[in-house]
């Protein structure tokens, strides 16, 4: 990559001016002038490129030149294009910049006169603008630049254009998944499932190097549903609407502490567009099917963001589970049979205004609804010394809902590029609503008792935040900031029994309850960016955060103390040649989420009980981590390693019931630590011009040690142990007239847990997409067609032995259709609130 656009350049006679510049996202050779902190240069956020003079003795004026730089069909950016001003008698470039990653150029200080305007890029036909009149103290504004796709591509450019769907940065690593074809129609846990260092269970859970304990923002903003599920946020989330996944495993200080593991941002297309367009994505499929639709308007200073996507999905489950009591000698057999619906939709509207030139405001306003609905039947026998003691036949159906809202705006001040000043706001709110009906039945199916469970709940969340970043000359850069998050979380829950034709009472066995829990989080921190005169990257920051909680439950008021913490963070990167190295070092808080704190018990199944715990306390992590990625020819592979403590560790534990015999109840608590040491290979290689091969192998050693209560009934200390394994596989393939194949599987091995161990998994799929033009494109994709899974657990203490079969009916078939109306040019682009904060409710891995 470095190679041909030192190439291009040097053929526009840039050779002198961009030899200190390195590429784009890297640490080292050319990239866009006046970079920040993604690529170890100040000023990264900024979104206007700065310029570059070519020659000491040209002369110079206080005019402008300007535009915006994009492909013939008028609907992606040319990132990094070069633009050249050449004089129209030497036939020479006289000054020239490069364009942003918006597309936008500015060349400033131009002295009156008559030029030429070269604009090109690899991969383009370079296109030359005649006779531009620069008048004296005048700007010129070109408008859009439209280049066309070069018909004669080389090896070279390919395997650039290739390498772009992995993208290696100072703190992160960014998956392109617009290239995702297998993923069409689907959501965003089907996106994930590629990415690299990333595992998505078949329940749409997301663990990150083997941790669970991670934060999800969506374009760098929190929301409240992913507060109360990850899995269920990413099915509201339409795959065809990701541009792109940023695994941050090392965040700066600007981040927010929470998240263990690190961060997973995902970026969705956005169009801050000139015009009017308006796209439409839809799938069909046997599991499930979508439809989207998103209208961009922009004139002048006003754009205009509508949308709307919902998806339904559809499908079976199956399972069995048995279990021992060993300080009784009780065993149950289970079996389960069901079905389940789902429904998920979010839609949006986003006003944004340029008050002036180096002023803007904007705002978004955005719903989601969630609904799941199951209805299972289950059968249940409990056994002592082989004889039968009971049985039971339950018929259930449960509703899982809720509407979601987050409302922001955001003002943004520029005073010279690079430096920059900040408000934002949001308000955010979730109500949720997870209701059972349970039928106890007879061995004929006579209905016996009714139960019913009411459990509502509602978080809510007020940010302020402001940021400022400035560059200090051409190699530093510093960020601070400060924050308020202030969290409320509401539930109340209740129990109801009935005859088979009375009305519903009060379950005296189970009293209703309630839970108000209020957190405050103040924070600031300050990050220091510098490169050295030997490009070593350094980017060191300090965060401090202050929490206050009050709360208070049916039983009385919970005694939780406030607490503060310290946050370093620590990355530097090197590149020599085609290599860069990475170093990170940051500490991290886990602070529980509300799944994790809701005491409403889950009754549903009488033989698998589980509830939260209000009075859980945050878990601290260390994180340290070393990465290199190396260009080989036509190849690129990266290998990191890492290692990772967590102390109070937050994780499910499982014990036998005190009240119904042959039960087991499942709850969270603080374990006492979990030590994690792995690493990370991943490989990406050009086969041939059209043909790409992608994978990764994941492999760490987890160890945790806590507490359980044992057959004596006091609490004893327990440890285990394991090695995981997993890996994925992906090929891309360009066929001639638009056609296109993608195919790609992957496997995760046992996980360990506090107990014992969680089964591993496995998945494969294939697609095929047929563009027509630049405007539709219709798709058939394919996931485990072969068949559905089976996923095996246990759980193993003192006390208890359980051990669980699951059948996954998950093999699909989904057929899409994308089209695009209207036509725009590209603008710059606004931001902004990012809270990485609470636990979410996930299993532990």
């Amino acid at each position: 990559m470095k190679k041909i656009l030192l190439t291009v350049l040097i053929g526009l006679g840039f050779n002198a001016a961009f030899a200190q510049w390195g590429p784009p996202g890297g640490g080292g050779g050319m990239g866009r002038p006046g970079g920040g902190s993604e690529n170890g240069r100040p000023g990264a956020n900024t979104q206007k490129p700065a310029t570059l003079d070519l020659e000491a003795n040209v002369p110079k004026g206080n005019s402008k030149i300007s535009g915006n730089v994009v492909d013939d069909a008028v609907t992606t950016a040319v990132e990094f294009a070069n633009i050249a001003l050449i004089n129209i008698e030497t036939k020479k470039p006289v000054d020239g910049t490069m364009a942003d990653e918006k597309g936008f150029f500015s060349m400033k200080k131009v002295a009156a006169g008559t030029y030429n305007i070269q604009v090109s890029f690899i991969g383009f036909d370079t296109k030359i603008i005649e006779k531009v009149v620069v008048e004296k103290g005048k700007d010129v504004e070109l408008g859009v630049i439209k280049l066309k796709q070069s018909t004669k591509q080389l090896d070279e450019l390919v395997v650039s254009g290739q390498a772009a769907m992995i993208e290696e940065k100072v703190d992160r690593l960014v998956y392109n998944a617009e290239k995702d074809l297998s993923a069409k129609g689907g959501d965003a846990s089907d996106i994930l499932k590629n990415v690299p260092m990333l595992s998505v269970d078949l329940e749409g859970n997301v663990s990150l190097r083997g941790s669970e304990n991670i934060r999800v923002l969506i374009n760098n903003k929190p929301s409240t549903i992913v507060a109360s599920s990850i899995a269920d946020a990413l099915k509201m989330i339409p795959a065809d609407i990701i541009k792109s996944v940023e695994v941050i495993t090392s965040p700066s200080a600007k981040y927010d502490a929470e998240g263990s593991a690190g961060i997973i941002n995902i970026i969705t297309k956005k169009s801050s567009l000139q015009g009017l367009n308006l796209n439409i994505d839809s799938g069909v499929g046997l599991r499930g099917s979508n439809l989207g639709l998103n209208g961009n308007f922009r004139k002048g200073k006003l754009g205009i963001t509508l949308g709307g996507f919902g998806r339904a999905f559809y499908n079976k489950s199956a399972g069995e589970t048995s279990q021992l009591l060993k300080s009784t000698g009780v065993s149950t057999e289970q079996n389960q049979d069901g079905n389940h619906f789902g429904m998920f939709g979010r839609y949006n509207i986003g006003l944004d205004y340029e008050l002036a030139k180096n002023q803007s405001l904007s705002g978004t306003l955005a719903f989601g609804i969630r609904s799941f609905d199951r209805d299972q039947v289950l059968n249940s026998s409990s056994f002592l010394n082989g004889s039968l003691l009971n049985s039971s036949i339950r018929d259930i159906s449960s509703i899982d809902r809720s509407n979601s809202m987050d409302a922001n705006i955001d003002y943004i001040r520029t005073f010279k590029p690079g430096q920059e000043w900040s408000v934002s706001t949001q308000f955010s709110q979730n109500k949720l609503v997870n209701n059972f009906d349970s039928d106890l039945l007879s061995i004929s199916n006579e209905i016996l008792s009714r139960q019913k469970n009411i459990n509502d709940n509602l978080n809510t969340e007020i940010t302020l935040q402001s940021d400022y970043v400035s560059p200090i000359g051409k190699k530093q850069q510093i960020e601070f900031g400060a924050k308020g998050v202030f969290r409320t979380v509401e539930s109340d829950f209740e129990y109801l029994l009935a005859n088979p034709t009375g009305n519903f009472s009060s379950d005296a066995r189970n009293p209703s309850g309630y839970l108000n829990y209020s957190q405050n989080v103040m924070a600031a921190y300050a990050s220091y960016l510098f490169t050295t005169k030997k490009k070593f990257n350094f980017k060191v920051g300090a965060r401090y955060e202050y929490t206050e909680i009050t709360a208070d439950d049916s039983r009385g008021a919970i005694e939780i103390p406030a607490y503060s913490n310290l946050v370093p963070s620590f990355n530097v990167s090197k590149s020599i040649k085609a290599t860069t190295y990475k170093l990170g070092y940051n500490r991290r808080i886990q602070r529980p989420g509300l799944q994790q704190l809701n005491p409403n018990v889950n009754l549903v199944n009488p033989l698998s009980i589980s509830y939260g715990n209000s009075s859980l306390n945050p878990e601290l992590t260390d994180n340290v981590e070393f990465s290199i990625s190396k260009s080989i020819k036509k190849s690129y592979l990266t290998v990191s390693l890492f290692a990772r403590q967590s102390n109070n560790s937050i994780t499910r534990v499982s014990f036998a019931s005190d009240s119904i015999p042959g039960a087991i109840v499942t709850t969270f608590e603080n374990i006492g630590k979990e030590q994690t040491l792995g690493t990370n290979v991943f490989g990406n290689v050009i086969l041939s011009s059209n043909w790409t091969l992608n994978g990764g192998v994941d492999m760490y050693y987890r160890y945790l040690e806590g507490f359980q209560t044992g057959l004596t009934g006091l609490s004893e200390k327990v440890s285990n142990d394991g090695i995981i394994l997993s890996g994925r596989l992906m090929s891309n393939l360009k066929l001639k007239k638009g056609w296109a194949m993608q195919a790609g599987g992957g496997m995760r091995g046992n996980n360990i847990n506090l107990q014992g161990r969680q089964g591993g998994m496995g998945m494969y799929s294939l697609g095929v997409r047929k563009d027509f033009g630049k405007k539709a494109s219709l798709g058939l994709a394919a996931e485990n067609f072969f068949g559905g899974m089976i996923m095996r657990n246990s759980t193993d203490t003192p006390v208890i032995f359980q051990k669980s079969v699951n059948y996954m009916y998950n093999s699909n078939i989904k057929a899409t259709f994308s089209y695009k109306i209207g036509n725009m040019r590209f603008v710059a682009d606004k931001k902004k609130v990012k809270n990485d904060d609470v636990k979410s409710g996930g299993e532990e891995n």
